[in-house]
């Protein structure tokens, strides 16, 4: 008997995966929307470079402490992917609220929770306070659609082109870096120069983003009816104690430290990014973050190039090995180069690095999601992608408040808005690279006897 057709089989899934990339688009603009503002944050409000780190790591802090990922996780296998992606949505909306209120001329000139949040920890400014609780709940509503958003591509493109899905995906997310970082500036100092504006419109694309949601869902209810409400990868139901295949497999551990090292050196990095250009090259912020919004432009161009290759002819794990050694060398250029060598050549340097860091941002994520369902059972697949990115959490939240600290720590005699030495973060970030290498080596050395599949293709003839 003929199969019957459904709408993932179709045309259609394209659609479902530009709704939920774009609502993700929305998303990174929002964590870095005040990136490209750190030295006004500075000079403006009174945020030092260890406020900002702080607030940085923030979107972390309910995710890691009170495990609301691994909830979260739980929650997408237990009530299903459209119950998470608009719960997710709706809390990326609250929590930009929350933190467009912090930012607002009323709070700040004594609005109502002002006196109760400055009355503690001083050195902590109100407004930090308040937006770091605001980016705390968004961080929720952020990681959980991450989450999602890797179970919708699984569950409309298994079997199909999955890397290039997900590289897609990735790919157009990460060009929402690219328009906050020439947007942000250019609102904030557009007439009088405010930070809160950049932040107004963010928000509002996020409202979008919660829409997009809404409209997915219809579309996936029609295909888990096409599907008698049961695909293939839920005919078992999920139980609390299957949580144990996930934590019992010392390869899903391999792949979570290998995440939250090359995330940690490149989602924390972009937090303090322009301000390090503008010192090393000696330009304005709003030049910096121009030139740093070419970063996702590798990523854009080439993670759904490695995304095809992958699944028509594999080589996972390789090109795991190869993006964490770029990614190592770009930090070590930004550490040591000296930029001084000439305005024309100290700008084609920064560029070239600024480009292969994106190309390396594209090998990386687009060869660790799509292996995640060839190392765990499909019913835990949720839980498997949330434990991952709680683990990645963890240094996400932490080396934000590192690198600021370290910042402090190594310019002690430098004043606020004058240029810092970068060096010594710069290393940091760098030898997240070397141990993720190595880890990517056993990897596929775990590979190569146990045969997941890592280096095969994704598409089945």
């Amino acid at each position: 008997m003929k199969q019957q057709t459904t709408l993932k089989d179709g045309f259609m899934r394209w659609p479902v995966l530009f709704l939920v990339s774009l609502t993700m688009f929305f998303a990174y603009m929002f964590v870095d929307v005040l990136s490209p503002l750190k030295t006004m944050l500075e000079t403006e409000i009174n945020w030092s470079s260890t406020t900002f780190g702080t607030y940085a790591g923030s979107e972390f802090f309910l995710n890691v402490f009170v495990f609301f990922l691994i909830f979260a996780g739980v929650i997408l296998d237990k009530m299903g992917i459209r119950f998470t992606a608009i719960l997710s949505g709706t809390l990326m909306v609250i929590g930009a609220g929350i933190k467009l209120y912090a930012l607002s001329e009323y709070f700040r000139s004594g609005g109502f929770g002002y006196e109760f949040l400055n009355s503690f920890i001083p050195s902590f400014p109100a407004t930090a306070k308040l937006a770091s609780v605001g980016f705390a709940i968004f961080g929720c509503g952020c990681e959980m659609g991450g989450v999602t958003v890797s179970r919708i591509l699984v569950k409309w493109f298994s079997g199909k082109q999955l890397a290039l899905a997900m590289g897609l995906e990735m790919a157009i997310a990460r060009l929402g870096v690219f328009a906050v970082f020439q947007l942000s500036p250019r609102l904030a100092n557009l007439g009088d120069p405010s930070i809160m504006r950049p932040v107004f419109v963010v928000s509002l694309l996020l409202c979008i983003g919660l829409i997009f949601y809404i409209l997915y869902s219809i579309l996936d209810k029609k295909l888990d009816e096409q599907l008698g409400e049961a695909s293939a990868d839920e005919e078992e139901p999920f139980r609390l104690s299957d949580l144990r295949l996930i934590a019992g497999s010392s390869v899903f551990w391999i792949v979570a430290l290998l995440c939250v090292l090359f995330y940690s050196a490149i989602f924390p990095f972009q937090k303090f990014s322009t301000e390090m250009i503008a010192n090393n090259l000696g330009v304005t912020t709003e030049v910096a973050a121009s030139i740093f919004s070419i970063f996702p432009m590798g990523a854009l161009f080439m993670t759904p190039i490695i995304g095809g290759i992958l699944d028509y002819y594999g080589k996972g794990a390789t090109m795991l090995m190869a993006g964490s050694i770029m990614m190592a060398g770009c930090h070590l250029v930004f550490a040591f180069y000296p930029f001084v060598l000439g305005e024309t050549v100290s700008y084609v340097v920064m560029i070239a690095t600024i480009v292969v860091l994106g190309v390396s941002f594209s090998l990386v994520p687009a060869s660790l999601w799509p292996s995640v369902p060839k190392l765990i059972d499909g019913k835990v697949l949720g839980s498997a992608y949330s434990a991952i990115f709680w683990v990645q959490n963890v240094g996400l939240l932490l080396v934000p408040m590192l690198i600021g600290a370290v910042l402090e720590a190594t310019n002690s005699s430098i004043q606020a808005g004058q240029p810092m030495d970068y060096k010594y973060a710069m290393v940091i970030f760098s030898s997240f690279g070397v141990i993720a290498f190595f880890l990517a080596f056993i990897l596929k050395t775990v590979d190569r006897k146990k045969g997941y599949g890592l280096e095969l293709p994704n598409v089945k003839k």
